[in-house]
């Protein structure tokens, strides 16, 4: 028995160690590439770019008065921009919110529409039904339980005039409350825009979030829009990317500026964030990126190690030394990754994620590995895989 044990143990430190290998490697790439993205600074050139900015919307009557407050408050000519808002079917006040914001702020042009449900997934579902209308070159994407900077659509346009740029993508953060839920969702956040602006750096962009996505109308159209994608009932931001770079990677890039950061809500409570996760990690089967794919498949299973390696030295089948190097390992390049990230968005606001490192692997790959096989609710309905 003894003998069979030490087999065990050898083999399982050396699948711990070819697993940490591959994902060291993964995650310093991303480091090295964060750097490589400089930041956009800002001139005094006078505006151009027209957007139309559309905002899908489902029960948001509690969120929808931060967002349409900070659209009033753009610092950008009114003549260049509008607001395209697609009500997916509300049963709350959203709309009447809305129109209450539209009777105060008639100097904005604004549409209202009601979505047409033809595929699986509703917001691709909205983008689509606005298309149509879209009167400016540039749609720019942002979700109704957000807030935007007052220099956010200056800061695009300017970034949009000085590249050839034909699809923009930003960043998104959390404005989070001192707990300790909210700051474990903001470090997940965190790693999901470090990881994209790494990506970005190192040439093999895959990830962005369409609370802050933005595309001209024409390349959307020769894109297809959304069509070999409309299965998912996730991805019009994600997989949307992933089409534009296999068709021309040099349009896409990505925007480093404090006013292009757009600001979001955290859940309060597990469950939804738990169902939020999974949704955004079952976009990963449908990538058409093999980095992408290589990368959550070592993310999955450097998570999963942690857990495993962790269950052996409780039943004294792991020594501990082993556990604690892999462990920190982890810890270390994850906290580069992370402090880079942190200093862009938050600005270098102090971060020691060490409780949250120890229950991340555990909810990483409980979600993950549920994403696989698993539906998924969200806003009141429920998607199977």
């Amino acid at each position: 028995m003894p003998l069979i044990l030490k087999f065990i143990t050898t083999d399982m430190i050396l699948v711990l160690s070819i697993v940490l290998l591959i994902y060291v490697v993964l995650i310093v790439q991303l480091i090295l590439g964060f750097g490589k993205v400089k930041t956009f600074e800002r001139t005094n050139a006078e505006p151009k770019t027209s957007f139309s900015i559309v905002v899908p919307f489902r029960n948001e009557e509690k969120n929808l008065r931060k967002l349409l407050r900070s659209i009033s408050d753009l610092n950008y000519p009114k003549e260049l921009f509008e607001l395209i808002m697609v009500d997916d079917f509300s049963k709350d006040q959203s709309e009447r919110v809305y129109i209450n914001w539209r009777m105060e702020n008639n100097k904005i042009e604004t549409t209202l529409l009601e979505n047409l449900r033809l595929s699986n997934s509703p917001k691709k579902d909205a983008i689509t039904r606005s298309i149509p209308i879209v009167k400016k070159d540039w749609v720019l994407t942002t979700d109704a339980d957000c807030v935007v900077h007052e220099n956010w659509l200056l800061t695009l346009d300017q970034f949009i005039q000085q590249s050839k740029a034909e699809m923009v993508v930003g960043a998104v953060v959390y404005k989070t409350k001192n707990n300790w839920f909210h700051w474990f969702q903001q470090l997940d956040l965190l790693s999901l825009q470090g990881t994209t602006i790494g990506s970005f750096g190192i040439g093999k962009p895959f990830m962005c979030n369409g609370a802050n996505f933005a595309y001209t109308k024409k390349f959307f159209t020769e894109l297809g829009g959304f069509g070999g994608i409309n299965d998912r009932a996730s991805g019009d931001d994600v997989m949307l990317l992933q089409k534009a770079v296999l068709k021309k990677p040099e349009a896409v890039q990505y925007i480093k500026n404090e006013d292009s950061i757009v600001k979001t809500k955290p859940e309060n409570d597990l469950f939804k964030l738990f169902m939020q996760r999974v949704r955004w990690a079952s976009k990963a089967t449908g990538y058409s990126s093999n980095y992408a794919k290589t990368l959550a498949v070592g993310v999955l299973l450097m998570n999963l190690s942690i857990v495993v390696s962790c269950g052996l030295w409780i039943v004294g089948l792991l020594d501990w030394k082993v556990f604690f190097a892999v462990f920190l390992i982890k810890y270390l390049v994850d906290y580069i990754l992370l402090a880079q990230a942190n200093g862009y968005l938050r600005k270098g606001k102090f971060i020691l994620p060490l409780a949250s490192s120890l229950v991340y692997p555990v909810f990483a790959s409980v979600v993950g590995m549920y994403s696989l096989f698993g539906s998924f609710e969200w806003k009141g309905r429920k998607f199977k895989k």
